[in-house]
């Protein structure tokens, strides 16, 4: 039996609580550029996961949550809009052709970021895994033209399919809205005293960078001539 939407949203919510215990703060370099997935997104405003929250911890869920939204799409695509279908099917068959696939099987926390890191100015990657990626497509050959009549009507298809995957994240957010302070609490839990201890440490080291450790009591240096000092 399918199990319903909301189900489905349940589950996800569990196992991103379980997931979140073993969150910690990443210390390499932050991303200039904001993630599409996460910037913006009405899942996570749902779920009550705002700009405060760190986004490693909002990444994991807003991935788990879309996955369910494609997978409903996809279940109305194959039902009810075959070319849509015929042409999703045509770039599978493309897509398992490739013989690196770096993008697929990864956890949900790491889903839909960038393979790489930015680059440093001035010091250039000798290869990058998007590049060694792009160059196995390069060696593949293009799905067959369309018609224009055939272009027409795909988009037409394409615009239901969008208009049901609107459909499916708006019931999502709403079921959403029941998991939020679950959601919440588990942030004050694992994730707020983290970021509590990472400020704490930073304001340590700002307020005295150069400090050199003080002196103990009765410790001051003595007479340097060694001796009592002469009377007048």
């Amino acid at each position: 039996m399918e199990r319903s939407i909301e189900t489905q949203v349940s589950q996800a919510v569990d196992a991103w609580l379980r997931w979140l215990p073993r969150w910690e703060p990443a210390t390499h370099r932050g991303r200039v550029a904001p993630c599409r997935r996460c910037f913006g997104s009405p899942v996570l405003s749902a779920a009550g996961l705002g700009a405060d929250v760190p986004h490693g911890v909002q990444h994991g869920l807003s991935t788990r949550i879309k996955t369910i939204v494609d997978h409903a799409v996809a279940d109305y695509t194959a039902q009810n809009l075959p070319m849509l279908q015929a042409e999703l099917d045509q770039q599978a068959a493309r897509n398992r052709a490739r013989s690196y696939r770096p993008a697929e099987g990864l956890d949900p926390e790491f889903e839909g970021l960038p393979l790489d890191p930015d680059p440093v100015p001035g010091a250039p990657f000798l290869f990058t895994i998007s590049g060694m990626a792009d160059e196995v497509d390069a060696g593949l050959p293009d799905l067959p033209p369309l018609s224009a009549e055939a272009k027409a009507a795909l988009r037409q298809e394409v615009g239901l399919a969008d208009d049901y995957a609107n459909l499916v994240g708006r019931e999502v957010c709403a079921i959403l809205l029941h998991h939020r302070l679950r959601i919440q609490s588990a942030v004050s839990q694992y994730v707020e005293p983290q970021i509590a201890a990472m400020l704490e440490e930073l304001t340590r080291s700002l307020d005295a960078p150069f400090a050199a450790p003080a002196d103990p009591p009765g410790d001051a240096d003595p007479d340097p001539s060694g001796g009592a000092k002469p009377g007048p």
